[in-house]
């Protein structure tokens, strides 16, 4: 039996699809929920307990570390899928090698190199690399009309992304960013399947942010899915020709790019247009609404696109929504008692305020009946944060 690693932030979804199929797996992850599945070869860096802090992921989590402890499994797996938090450049030229997915990702998570490749040919906000805050200043005093922001020249997530006025007393952390247009307008994303000869975008997204709920943030929070004139959420015209526009975009960039396997494309649509702001060279976010939605197998599918296979995709027969909850206090967990909660801390643990609490995801038919059973879930989690606050 061949034998296939799983490796990166957390791994729960991809482990529960992978336990489907027929491969002996290893899985190396940053966290371990009390609902992610428990196999013989396993390793997790964050060790939850009771009465015990979680910590703050930015300042804990390290890419090297998981590497590092992975090196055994590494050596002996015939695969390797990397998941967000790892990057297929942090691997060795030899072990590139086992990588299912999108290998040379280069200028594609260097946001400044992504742009000066699609520049000239889609609409894609305007990008300058920057240094250090006078350098961005000075280039804001020539740009009136502009609003812009700050991004890390590499990232994910939507961290560490700031609004830039000539006031600002925004520090700079080590390492280069972007000085870039800010473009308001709808978050949208697709999710795509490529080989090395075919591309094919499989299903569109309402992409969500802190932003979209009103707050001073731009970190990534969830999807819905797919995308119709209900789940955009905004009064838009023709969401068919929309969905249109970005499959031919999506799978356009990914012959350009070289994609394999599973990728994701993000965007910002307004009256200007669909604006090109990303591509994620992975499994997406949405695997989990993907696979409820159209009813597959996604880590099958990005496999079979590795080998050189598209599976012909179903229709979707449900509308899917995943709402991230970022706690809204530092609380001790208890047992809140819904079914439709994932990515649960142990039970006595300690999340810190603002950090990732839980995953809500659903399902059904009747996206209004979906929207309200999945805010509603929200608002409980979130009352039961605030009823197990603790103090330092």
């Amino acid at each position: 039996m061949e034998k296939l690693l799983l490796i990166g932030i957390d791994t729960r979804s991809m482990l529960n699809s992978a336990l489907k199929l027929d491969y002996e797996i290893f899985s190396t992850s940053y966290f371990s929920t009390s609902d992610t599945p428990q196999i013989k070869n396993q390793k997790i860096i964050l060790n939850e307990s009771e009465d015990k802090s979680c910590g703050i992921f930015e300042d804990q989590f390290n890419s090297k570390t998981i590497l590092e402890i992975s090196r055994d499994y590494i050596d002996e797996v015939d695969y390797i899928i990397p998941i967000s938090g790892i990057s297929p450049s942090d691997f060795s030229k030899k072990d590139k090698k086992k990588i299912l997915g999108t290998v040379n990702v280069e200028n594609i998570e260097n946001k400044y190199g992504f742009y000066k490749e699609i520049e000239d040919e889609f609409l894609t906000p305007l990008t300058f690399s920057v240094s250090d805050i006078g350098e961005a200043l000075e280039i804001n005093k020539n740009y009136e009309d502009i609003q812009f922001i700050l991004k890390p020249l590499q990232g994910s997530g939507g961290y560490d992304i700031n609004l830039l006025d000539n006031d600002s007393n925004i520090q700079l952390n080590d390492g280069e960013f972007i000085l870039q247009e800010y473009v308001d307008g709808i978050s949208l994303s697709s999710s795509l399947l490529a080989t090395k000869n075919d591309a094919k975008t499989i299903i569109n997204t309402r992409l969500l942010t802190e932003h979209d709920f009103g707050r001073d943030s731009f970190i990534y929070i969830g999807n819905i899915l797919p995308l119709t004139s209900s789940s955009i959420m905004a009064d838009v015209n023709d969401t068919d020709k929309i969905n249109e526009t970005m499959n031919d975009t999506s799978q356009k960039l990914a012959h350009k790019f070289n994609l394999r396997g599973s990728n994701g494309v993000d965007y910002i649509l307004n009256e200007k247009g669909l604006y090109v702001i990303e591509i994620n060279p992975r499994l997406q976010g949405t695997f989990e609404c993907v696979e409820l939605s159209l009813g597959i197998n996604m880590l099958e599918a990005h496999i079979r696109a590795c080998m050189g296979e598209i599976m012909e995709m179903p229709k979707p027969k449900y509308y899917a929504y995943k709402k991230i909850i970022y706690s809204p206090t530092r609380m001790k967990y208890p047992n809140i008692g819904l079914d439709n909660i994932y990515d649960l801390p142990h039970i006595g643990s300690i999340t810190e305020k603002s950090e990732p609490l839980l995953t809500i995801i659903d399902k059904d038919e009747d996206f209004e009946k979906l929207y309200k059973k999945v805010e509603s879930a929200s608002e409980i989690v979130n009352r039961q944060a605030k009823k197990h606050q603790v103090d330092e």
